[in-house]
């Protein structure tokens, strides 16, 4: 089992920054990648960032140039840097990791919530 603890959501006037981040422990030996998704209210769930073991990133279009997903290994922690926030950034954001099996789990989420 894996258990995904995320923390660093809050509230932020649009323009500023979050550094929101996640403690993965458990069976963690096995991870693929890391990553980020989030749910605005009522839409979808949406991919927003992930790393690989190697460091190798990817980023949804809507959030490149604006914000940096990292990862410490000896920490088992997994940071999103989050800048430039407007109002549509507004969701709750999960923490994800998927082992090299395929399987992935999912964090409780942190809130997020820009204001204009």
């Amino acid at each position: 089992q894996v258990q995904l603890v995320e923390s660093g959501g809050g509230l932020v006037q649009a323009g500023g920054s979050l550094r929101p981040s996640c403690v993965a422990s458990g069976s963690i030996y096995y991870t693929r990648s890391m990553g980020w998704y989030r749910q605005a209210p009522g839409k979808q769930r949406e991919l927003v960032a992930t790393i690989t073991s190697s460091g190798i990133t990817n980023y949804a279009d809507s959030v490149k140039g604006r914000f940096t997903i990292s990862r410490d290994n000896a920490k088992s922690t997994v940071y999103l840097q989050m800048n430039s926030l407007n109002p549509a950034d507004t969701a709750i954001y999960y923490c994800t990791l998927e082992t090299s099996w395929g399987r992935t789990y999912w964090g409780q989420g942190t809130p997020v919530t820009v204001s204009s």
